[in-house]
């Protein structure tokens, strides 16, 4: 049993490119660990559990792919996708979240990603028992009169009535012209002690409080309420409550472990930050020593326990990022460099490579801001020479102050745009071409003066 695609490698830098223009060393080596994965879970039994995942340590300035790389390789591999930022953990015993946080956290978005995939499969099942319930609430079933009990062989008064007046109304709701109507439903109460109980924890065994929530609200019934709501919302809500029923908690669990342990990826950023010759701000070089040593066992292979069971680190992929211009890899301690074997650099973007960003993939940010002010009736054209000089001046102040890489264009393009977007709403029906009078009317004043473009992009 297994959840790892069966993508080539071919297939998944393919898939890449279509989000994210040029580093391809990147994309082939994360590449081959997703297929590797598929490999492993060929294997004979017996030697699968000795082939160890080949984590990655990217290498490069910020603002050049390094985390949309690892973002999207997660969502082709339909796997739990973590990134944590090296930075933000503490050797054990100063105030910080510690290590084991990371794989909690992952097995967390595991139990999410299962959950929703069985909330899919048992949609028609809920959406059935929804139905019925709302028609009860709709149209209470027939009560006989008081003191006087139903004859056997006898049906209740009104029987066939009900029924045909039951059957009108199913077809109204499923048409939705009672979308509008309030209802008055029983909702199991979300309120109760597992979500009202405030637990205060020590930093690294937030853990215990989590069971202890949990185990109050296991010993306790579950409590309900009548709410009235518009149809349309009651049905939603009736939907999601009877899909819960329906679904195996503990099959869940046992599966998203599976998914976790054999097919999560953990992106740990900044690690740089970490290694003992930095001269970054995050204290005393025996503390971030500590850290490399705490995540150690865990990228190496180790048992954790989550609130849903102990989940085993042993073939997590483990991708690390880092722009390491002041400290390098080998400053990191021997036994964790020897856990990430393969290496790969990642280039600055070119002027040329941000008029590819601007157009090529297919979330570009010429399409996004064409259809957000679309849905205000401005029509929105990029020229070619106008996409041309955007990326001129974004790879321009990049080279003047701070190299953020493609995030420069958000800024550029904001800017650029922002007259437009605040008039949008009066300017429906009109069409506006951004061409290369169009860019350097707008931007060349701001590019012009050093100090405000310091400030403003």
């Amino acid at each position: 049993m297994s959840d790892v695609q069966a993508f080539t490698p071919r297939e998944v830098v393919s898939e890449l490119d279509r989000y994210i223009v040029g580093q391809g060393d990147a994309k082939r080596a994360v590449a081959i660990a997703l297929r590797n994965r598929w490999r492993r879970q060929q294997v004979p039994e017996e030697l699968r559990d000795e082939i160890a995942p080949k984590n990655i340590i990217m290498i490069g300035p910020t603002g050049v792919g390094k985390t949309e790389v690892a973002r999207r390789l997660a969502k082709i591999a339909q796997a739990p996708f973590l990134k944590v930022e090296a930075s933000k953990f503490t050797e054990v015993g100063y105030v910080g979240r510690d290590v084991e946080s990371i794989v909690r956290d992952l097995t967390e978005l595991g139990v999410a990603l299962v959950l929703e995939e069985e909330k899919r499969a048992v949609r028609t099942r809920a959406e059935e028992r929804a139905e019925e319930r709302l028609l009860d609430a709709l149209l209470p079933p027939p009560s006989p009169p008081p003191g006087a009990g139903p004859v056997e062989g006898e049906p209740l008064p009104a029987a066939g009535d009900a029924r045909e007046t039951r059957e009108k109304l199913r077809r109204m709701l499923r048409a939705g012209t009672l979308d509008a109507r309030e209802v008055e439903i029983e909702l199991e109460d979300g309120g109760g002690v597992g979500s009202s109980v405030s637990l205060f924890t020590p930093q690294g065994v937030e853990e215990m409080g989590m069971q202890f929530k949990d185990l109050l609200g296991g010993l306790l019934p579950t409590k309900t309420r009548m709410r009235r709501m518009r149809v349309d919302t009651a049905r939603e809500m009736l939907i999601a409550e009877e899909a819960t029923r329906l679904i195996d908690m503990d099959g869940v669990r046992e599966r998203a472990i599976v998914r976790v342990e054999q097919g999560g990826i953990v992106f740990i950023d900044e690690l740089d930050k970490i290694a003992v010759g930095s001269s970054a701000r995050s204290g005393p070089d025996i503390s971030r020593e500590g850290v490399q040593r705490d995540l150690l066992p865990i990228v190496e292979g180790s048992t954790v326990q989550t609130k849903h069971g102990s989940v085993r680190t042993d073939h997590i992929l483990f991708i690390a990022a880092g722009a390491f211009h002041v400290a390098k890899p080998s400053d990191l301690i021997p036994e964790l460099q020897g856990r990430f074997p393969i290496r790969v650099e990642l280039t600055s973007l070119s002027q040329q490579d941000f008029v590819r960003i601007l157009t090529e993939p297919k979330n570009s940010l010429v399409r996004q801001y064409t259809a957000l002010l679309a849905t205000e009736g401005v029509e929105l054209e990029f020229k070619d020479d106008g996409v041309a000089a955007l990326a001129e001046y974004a790879a321009l102040v990049n080279e003047r102050g701070d190299d953020i890489g493609a995030r420069r264009l958000h800024t550029v393009m904001e800017r650029l745009l922002e007259d437009l977007s605040f008039e949008a709403p009066d300017r429906a029906g009109s069409r506006h071409v951004v061409d290369d009078a169009f860019v350097r009317t707008r931007m060349q004043p701001l590019v012009d003066d050093e100090d405000l473009s310091r400030f403003i992009l």
